[in-house]
């Protein structure tokens, strides 16, 4: 079978592309003009860029144009980690971690091994957790504003398997997903696993479009909504009472689920009540323990409606049944001793430390973020591409995270996110310095 006329085209851009006869940073003729050119109709001409897009190749950036990309590696949603120079700072993913952490640790496993029965953790839990560890951590969520039976918890091995069980019960492919236009990587990842069709919310400088929200859920079968209402990643936004009460109308309105994402919220000391403290009857509230006290340490839960814990409970058994014993012991005994909770007084104090330094270093620069959170969006000039960016800031040793992997849509802004909690402390500094010296030295 012959293949469709736009895919020759298609192939002839991606050739020039690759080999260079189109360089990077090229900016090719608009939908218009293209379609003119090759006499093709202007949707051919739109199919062709969103395909060559779709490879890597192109982006596109509103008002300006379709851009050849820089193909470093280093920008896009799995950028490269292996830095052409010694690596000076990783700003691409927070690993924070508190001094005597690893004293804790070392403690804390002699604690379990010279514990009671400790052949008991070499025994498989049931799916989602036993009752005392559930319970556990439901006593631990009262601090959130969450207020549940050990029932509707349901452990996992951190927040993204979590997140994953949740949309494995509770969605089915095709079904809609409304998200904000930037947000998480990782929905993204498991919307497109799920065969999801991702609806983005236009965002504004203090949350998610609720206008566009609402007609969304109006004009579209939405099954469920995807919110980070308290420190947003990464964009750092809490929402206020209204803002939250609005997003449960709307899924009141529509009859939909809500997948509230509370990795980050241990960040704001006093926020307002959660999602699902305002809708419990439809929210799934996912979190982990990840952001606050180690990465490494793969422990999370999902907090699940009456009517949904069945279903929840049979993803997690198809997955991996949950959190394995001995990380669940470790877990829930550091939650219930107060370590947990000591160590998120640290991070916060960290943070805030760290958005100082930040605020210092980046200082008349276009900053967005939240006064006692890991991460910082930096915006861009006209002329300051993120994907050369990120490659310029290679060659300096700096990784960084670009727009289009917090992008939900078509939406590609020419910003930055920066993850602050992984440099030490006295290199955080000179590493932001020297990432803004290597960024006002790009040429218009």
């Amino acid at each position: 079978m012959r293949p469709p006329s736009y895919k020759a085209i298609v192939d002839e851009l991606a050739t020039a592309i690759r080999s260079g006869t189109v360089p990077a940073g090229t900016r090719l003729p608009t939908h218009r003009d293209l379609a003119r050119e090759r006499r093709i109709a202007l949707a051919t001409a739109t199919r062709v860029y969103a395909e060559l897009a779709a490879m890597g190749l192109v982006v596109g950036e509103p008002g300006r144009g379709t851009f050849v990309r820089v193909r470093s590696g280093y920008d896009g949603p799995e950028p490269s980690r292996a830095l052409p120079v010694p690596r000076v700072a990783d700003l691409s993913f927070n690993q924070p971690l508190a001094q005597g952490q690893a004293d804790l640790l070392r403690l804390a496993l002699r604690s379990l091994a010279t514990s009671g029965e400790i052949e008991s953790l070499l025994r498989q839990d049931p799916p989602g957790g036993r009752r005392h560890d559930r319970a556990v951590v439901a006593t631990y969520l009262l601090g959130r504003g969450i207020d549940t039976a050990p029932a509707n918890v349901l452990l996992a091995s951190g927040a993204q398997q979590a997140l994953d069980t949740v949309l494995r019960a509770l969605t089915r492919p095709g079904d809609v997903l409304a998200v904000d236009a930037l947000t998480y990587p990782g929905i993204t990842v498991l919307a497109s696993a799920h065969g999801l069709d991702l609806a983005p919310v236009p965002v504004t400088a203090t949350g998610p479009d609720l206008d566009a929200l609402d007609q969304l859920c109006r004009t579209r079968p939405v099954r469920a909504i995807y919110a980070i209402p308290t420190v947003h990643n990464p964009l750092g936004w809490v929402l206020d009472r209204e803002q939250r009460a609005r997003i449960v109308a709307a899924a009141r309105a529509c009859d939909c689920v809500i997948v509230e994402d509370g990795t980050y919220a241990f960040l704001e000391a006093a926020p307002p009540p959660p999602l699902q403290a305002l809708a419990p009857e439809r929210t799934c509230y996912v979190a982990g323990l990840s952001k606050n006290v180690a990465t490494g340490l793969r422990f999370g839960f999902a907090v699940v409606p009456d009517r949904h814990v069945r279903a929840v409970t049979r993803s997690l058994r198809v997955a991996a049944w949950g959190a394995p014993g001995l990380v669940t012991a470790l877990a829930t005994a550091w939650i219930a001793d107060g370590t947990v909770a000591r160590l998120e007084k640290v991070r916060r104090g960290d943070a805030a430390a760290r958005q100082d330094i930040a605020r210092s270093a980046l200082a008349g620069m276009d900053v967005t973020a939240h006064p006692e959170s890991y991460v910082v969006w930096l915006g861009l000039e006209p002329h300051q591409r993120p994907d050369h960016v990120a490659a310029v800031l290679a060659e300096e040793g700096i990784l960084v995270s670009t727009a289009d992997a917090f992008a939900t849509g078509s939406y590609r802004p020419r910003a930055l996110r920066l993850a602050l909690g992984t440099p030490p402390l006295g290199e955080l500094g000179p590493a932001l310095h020297r990432l803004r010296d290597a960024i006002e030295a790009i040429p218009p």
